[in-house]
């Protein structure tokens, strides 16, 4: 596929390194030339010097035959233009822009072809704090992700001893939860992946992915690790766009305080939230977290936009008793580093937005991914088409259908119904199957798979 990113900075230079490894021909377009140097010199890209929102630019950068234009340098009102341009001038089929200002996304009338032409609107921002109030809303989860809007969630839970499942087989799970349809999709000890079979004894500091509907999460979780209490009080460090949004989000069920160092800022906030008891400081100052009562708080999430603040606050916080800290991390080398030590999760706002671009970069009907594991492994929500003679999957038990090494086929949501798959579950037209890659250079094996064939008309 032949895709234009606009914009270098961390968001662009990240999607360009996860798509130039899939084989795609990608052209980077910037107005820091030291950028897009360190990118030519890292990867097997093009790169043109210029502003994205000009004609002879996008001309340059191949818009007269490109696939995508992906919009996410750090101005709106740019990437909004460039996707204008893109659609009146080269006819682009997909239009992707980076939204971030609530002005623009709380008016969805603005776009579209007969607005602006944006097929796919993209907030890192609202996907962060969707993501944090998932984690919030589901103590002991290391990841919850969605699937065939909500039925489905794929959650990542540590083993700790003491768990009712820890030290027994995997096929011991139904004699415990018998009323409750689960799968284990993946297990990564140690970080590395272990196929999941029957047999399979999970073991403590295990990362255990499991597949399941929406309703029966909790107890799932409590069979692997001893069941947390819900979390009430949450306090955050930052109060832009992300920690302003996550207390507006959270201040109805949750006690919410946000630190923020800006005065002025502090003030504004304070006046646009309702419930949130809004503080102006240094959440990196000892004496005012301890004065706030950290010991005694659930969660504490650090969100500024400088990353050694949200490490240094929240490993702080943690020391000081901080039952569970997060922290937003944007330099991708810091994210392993973290997560071994004190910060129990490090957030990566363009891991989120990758897993979305994703799903309209993959060949056939793929309609969610999620990146995991830091982009090595994959999660794909892929719909089935056609019929025995034209498909590989549809008329066909999971048994019967080969999959790549190191793929499982998880769930399957039919007309709405949440089936967990079995080896002996036959795949139906227009099935929603949600598959777990434990390779992610498996894909394009996956992607075939859920191709129709040319008998199928």
């Amino acid at each position: 596929m032949k895709i234009i990113i606009l914009g270098a900075g961390q968001v662009g230079s990240s999607v360009a390194a996860n798509l130039a490894r899939e084989a795609n021909d990608i052209t980077v377009v910037d107005v820091d030339i030291t950028l897009l140097q360190d990118l030519q010199d890292r990867l097997d890209i093009r790169t043109v010097h210029g502003q994205g929102s000009h004609p002879d630019v996008l001309r340059r950068a191949g818009a007269e035959d490109a696939d995508m234009i992906l919009a996410v340098t750090n101005s709106d009102e740019t990437n909004m233009l460039a996707c204008q341009i893109a659609q009146h001038l080269f006819r682009t089929p997909t239009k992707i822009a980076r939204v971030r200002a609530r002005e623009y996304l709380t008016y969805p009338q603005l776009f579209g072809s007969d607005a602006i032409p944006v097929d796919v609107m993209l907030s890192p921002e609202q996907m962060v704090i969707d993501y944090m109030v998932r984690l919030i809303d589901h103590p002991g989860a290391l990841q919850v992700l969605d699937f065939a809007d909500g039925l489905v969630q794929l959650v990542a839970v540590k083993a700790y001893h003491g768990g009712p499942l820890v030290g027994q087989a995997i096929c011991k799970l139904r004699d415990h939860m018998p009323n409750v349809e689960t799968r284990v999709a993946a297990i990564f000890r140690k970080g590395t992946p272990i196929i999941p079979e029957g047999e399979t004894v999970i073991e403590a500091d295990d990362e255990v992915f499991f597949i399941v509907a929406r309703k029966d999460i909790r107890k799932v979780i409590g069979e692997l690790r001893n069941l947390d209490k819900p979390y009430k009080r949450i306090i955050i460090a930052g109060g832009g766009n992300i920690g302003k949004g996550l207390a507006r989000a959270l201040e109805n069920n949750y006690q919410v305080k946000l630190i923020d160092h800006n005065l002025n800022n502090s003030r504004r906030i304070s006046e646009e939230l309702a419930r949130t008891i809004v503080l102006h400081g240094d959440a990196a100052d000892e004496e005012l977290l301890l004065e706030e009562n950290i010991a005694s708080t659930d969660v504490f999430c650090a969100v500024t936009n400088d990353d050694e603040a949200n490490i240094l606050s929240a490993m702080l916080a943690k020391r000081l008793g901080a039952r569970k800290v997060m922290s937003l991390i944007n330099r991708a080398s810091y994210v392993n580093l973290v997560e071994s030590g004190d910060i129990d999760i490090a957030i990566s706002p363009h891991q989120a937005m990758i897993g979305s671009l994703l799903a309209h970069v993959r060949r056939g009907d793929v309609a969610v991914v999620h990146s995991l594991r830091h982009g090595a492994a994959e999660a794909i929500e892929a719909i089935a088409h056609g019929d025995k003679r034209s498909s590989k999957v549809v008329g066909r038990a999971i048994d019967d259908i080969k999959l790549p090494p190191g793929t499982n086929i998880g769930a399957i949501v039919r007309n709405g119904e949440v089936i967990i798959a079995h080896h002996n579950t036959v795949i139906e037209e227009e099935d929603h199957v949600i598959l777990f890659l434990v390779d992610k250079r498996r894909v394009r094996d996956v992607e075939k798979l859920f191709q129709v064939g040319v008998t199928f008309l």
